[in-house]
């Protein structure tokens, strides 16, 4: 088998010092690692100057879309690996990556399921697996769309399946869960009302219900035991506050959730 192509790794970081030694070590495999900061006040950067593989910068964050697709840029391998801090390659993913790009694939990407451990377990069910999503892409192919802060990444040509899972370590436990539940709820919902979007009454009535069933009984969070069921009330929870937090901001008049920070977020419709 030929020599494969080159392949890096991009990483956003904002505060990961308790993740990125972790994620850095499973990813060691790669060519490149291309790790882009929005001015951590925390250890990330010094533990990150520790990897001889690794390209630290930074840029001020304009959103999760914005920050990914620029990590990408700066890239110089012909293949990036795409992972949030949180997250870990597998030894079975690793194999199933370095045979993929051995055989100099005409796909333009790879997804590949991705297993999150919280509440003591792995959570299979629920909607949170496989969960397959495109993170390995031909540089130039590929961008991160989608929705601040629910991204994924978007190919222009086909792609490819390959078995190993891609480990998240999600959150610390519940409270961790709440806190950013509350955090990317608020970006969810001053996002939407930047686009036009409206609060509709019917919407938060409905919708957290609808979410509850969906992932509890049709994607079989039961399975999951009590945690299933935690999980099917939180996303629930989720649900409503981006509802709740659309009606602050269109019927209120709030100029942002308070919990988001002004300079990295604000209203730009008038």
């Amino acid at each position: 088998m030929s020599k494969r192509p080159s392949l890096a790794a991009a990483i956003i970081t904002f505060n990961e010092e308790k993740n990125i030694r972790e994620c850095l070590e499973s990813v060691n495999f790669v060519d490149e690692i291309v790790v882009l900061d929005s001015f951590s006040s925390d250890a990330t950067e010094s533990i990150c100057q520790e990897f001889p593989k690794v390209r630290f910068s930074q840029h001020p964050f304009d959103g999760h879309i914005e920050q990914k697709n620029r990590a990408i840029e700066r890239c110089t391998s012909e293949w990036v690996l795409c992972l949030d801090a949180d997250e870990r390659v597998s030894a079975e993913l690793e194999e199933s990556i370095e045979a993929f790009l051995g055989t100099h694939p005409a796909e333009h990407g790879a997804k590949f399921p991705r297993l999150t451990y919280h509440l003591g377990r792995y959570i299979r069910h629920g909607g949170w697996y496989p969960n397959a999503r495109y993170r390995l892409v031909r540089k130039g192919h590929a961008h991160w769309g989608g929705e601040n802060p629910h991204d994924y990444l978007i190919l222009d040509g086909p792609g490819a399946r390959l078995k190993g899972d891609l480990i998240h370590l999600s959150f610390v436990d519940l409270a961790d869960q709440v806190k950013t539940i509350n955090f990317f709820s608020s970006i969810v919902a001053l996002t939407r009302y930047n686009k036009g979007k409206n609060f509709v009454f019917f919407r938060l009535l409905w919708k957290p219900l609808s979410k509850f069933l969906e992932l509890y009984l049709l994607k079989r969070g039961v399975l999951d035991g009590l945690p299933g069921f935690i999980i099917a009330v939180s996303s629930s929870y989720s649900t409503f506050l981006k509802e709740a937090k659309l009606f602050e901001l269109s019927q209120l008049n709030n100029e942002k959730p308070s919990n988001l920070s002004a300079s990295r977020y604000q209203k730009t419709r008038n």
